[in-house]
């Protein structure tokens, strides 16, 4: 009988079980750099004012780069060129700790979608230009008046009037993320009822604020009700002038099972 030999057949190794896979990291914070740096300039800005400046150099901060109605009716033969600059920069100003977190508050809320959605150079453009229509609604009602106008709410109304405009899901719509919604014309917008509602309480919020019932801070300052609306007016009807064609979600396979975030 022939006898082939070969090599022992080895035993298997025993299998070593892989430790399973630590979900991604949520950062508490998930804020889109452009919109970072806005609440690092806007808190730099009023730490300097608050520990650093005089206080005659704060008047002269806030005269500076404050907007003041006034300076539209007197000649500019006898004024400075604060005139061309204050329309945008009063917004970068603040009167309290309290006035800064608030809106820093506000500003992470809406700003957030809108930066997601139009990206760091339009969401400049949408500053700019909103804080301008803030302070133009401003000078109008209050013409030739010699208050100062310093904060950025008006830039943060325009941001609320912008995200009525896609962030709010049309009704029996599937939950996606707030900048990848399509955007609503302003006739459906107008028909979306989450739309109106939040609408109806921000009008309501600054007609208490317009007879003087302030929502928060000190009674004894004056808010201006109607830079508010300036901004708001911009952010609802001129969104489609600064929007872009959504990021598209993306596509799932069938059967995947999605991240369980308990809280």
């Amino acid at each position: 009988m022939n006898e082939q030999t070969g090599e022992p057949q080895k035993a298997p190794e025993p299998f070593e079980a892989q430790p399973p896979a630590r979900p991604p990291r949520v950062p508490v914070f998930n804020l889109p750099p452009a919109l970072f740096f806005s609440l690092c300039l806007l808190v730099v800005i009023y730490a300097v004012q608050a520990l650093v400046l005089s206080d005659d150099a704060v008047s002269w901060l806030l005269f500076t780069f404050g907007f003041v109605p006034a300076r539209y009716v007197i000649p500019l033969s006898q004024q400075g060129l604060e005139l061309f600059w204050t329309p945008v920069t009063y917004s970068l100003l603040h009167g309290s700790v309290q006035h800064i977190v608030f809106n820093a508050f506000w500003l992470m809320a809406f700003g957030a979608p809108v930066v997601r959605r139009i990206g760091t150079l339009r969401f400049v453009f949408f500053w700019l230009f909103s804080a301008t229509a803030s302070a133009a609604l401003h000078a109008v009602l209050n013409w030739g008046d010699v208050s100062l106008l310093i904060g950025a709410s008006g830039v943060i109304s325009g941001l609320m009037g912008a995200a009525c405009r896609f962030a709010f899901p049309a009704e029996r719509s599937p939950m996606l993320a707030a900048h990848v919604n399509a955007r609503l014309s302003i006739i459906e917008a107008l028909k979306n009822r989450i739309v109106v509602i939040f609408m109806l309480l921000w009008l309501v919020g600054n007609a208490l604020i317009a007879v003087g019932i302030p929502l928060v801070g000190d009674s004894d300052q004056a808010i201006a009700w109607d830079a508010h609306i300036g901004g708001f007016v911009f952010g609802f009807f001129l969104f489609s002038l600064f929007d872009r064609a959504p990021p598209q979600p993306p596509i799932e396979p069938a059967g995947t099972e999605k991240d369980v975030l308990q809280s």
